[in-house]
């Protein structure tokens, strides 16, 4: 791994991180009736902290494009779950809160997750499969699980609705980051013609929207340790799967490795779980706001 894809994968992380805090600082106040509707993005264009948390976002993800565009994605997708480390030190400065026990276990099993997954698995690249089959096979059940997912938030109570919504967005940021690597491909073997021939930038933004109604709705409806955690850990899985399914990601086998490579796994899930959960973490509001109470202060 080299310096320059750790250094932009960390400040992707920082980036999103601290973005998602400050959505769902204004995402919190926006009325129940903007849920899961693109109006929920209109209404929340007139907070300024959410243009910020946005602008931040939007930074991340093209540092995170960059980064995709030079190593392989089960390698990247690890290091850019480390963006709750940051959204935690935001909301601890924040909320004052001390990390505790559960904070430093956190910590510690996040970072020394995604540490044995990649030192185990050694992520390299190898020969993208070319079997179109196979691409729309593992992204049609991503999606598949996302539409799933999404229809059980839309009739579910608003105390599980923010997880499933955040798990439906995490798989298809995954996906979308898979779609990134192979529009970064494209620009790279012909410019801006090669890419605008595929329906693979197109797919990007329009996963890009979905996800984000997605996650501002999750936002609006509970607090951040209710939403951020699935998100975060739903993504470098789908995106892990993408990689190793069709890009051609190549990751040790033998069985000590994959030992290894699964208990890292568990760890940076467990580990987000933790962070996630941490008093730190905004407690967010559930209750509906007047439209009136969304405008800038």
């Amino acid at each position: 791994m080299s310096v320059l894809v750790l250094s932009l994968a960390v400040s992707a992380a920082c980036c999103l991180g601290f973005g998602f805090v400050l959505q769902q600082n204004a995402a919190q106040k926006a009325p129940l009736s903007d849920f899961l509707s693109p109006r929920l993005l209109l209404d929340l264009m007139k907070v300024p902290r959410w243009l910020g948390g946005i602008g931040l976002m939007a930074a991340g993800m093209i540092l995170g494009a960059i980064t995709l565009s030079r190593g392989e994605i089960s390698l990247v997708e690890p290091l850019l779950a480390t963006n709750l480390l940051f959204a935690l030190a935001l909301s601890r400065h924040q909320t004052k809160q001390l990390l505790g026990r559960q904070g430093w276990a956190g910590l510690a099993l996040l970072a020394g997750g995604v540490t044995a997954f990649i030192v185990a698995g050694q992520p390299h690249g190898g020969h993208a499969v070319t079997d179109p089959v196979r691409h729309w096979l593992i992204i049609g059940v991503m999606l598949g699980l996302a539409l799933l997912l999404t229809t059980f938030a839309k009739r579910s109570r608003l105390s599980t609705a923010p997880v499933l919504l955040a798990l439906a967005a995490g798989l298809l940021y995954g996906v979308q980051d898979a779609l990134t690597r192979i529009s970064g491909q494209r620009f790279s073997a012909g410019g801006l013609a090669e890419l605008f021939s595929g329906w693979q930038p197109y797919g990007v933004l329009v996963l890009g929207v979905t996800g984000l109604i997605l996650v501002q709705s999750a936002f609006e409806t509970a607090p951040l340790r209710m939403s951020l955690p699935a998100l975060t850990a739903a993504q470098p899985l789908a995106g892990i799967l993408c990689g190793v399914g069709f890009l051609g990601d190549r990751l040790r086998t033998d069985t000590g490795a994959l030992a290894w490579e699964a208990a890292g796994l568990a760890a940076v899930v467990v580990g987000i779980v933790l962070l996630g959960l941490h008093p730190a973490m905004p407690r967010g509001t559930a209750e509906p706001v007047p439209k009136r109470d969304l405008q800038p202060h």
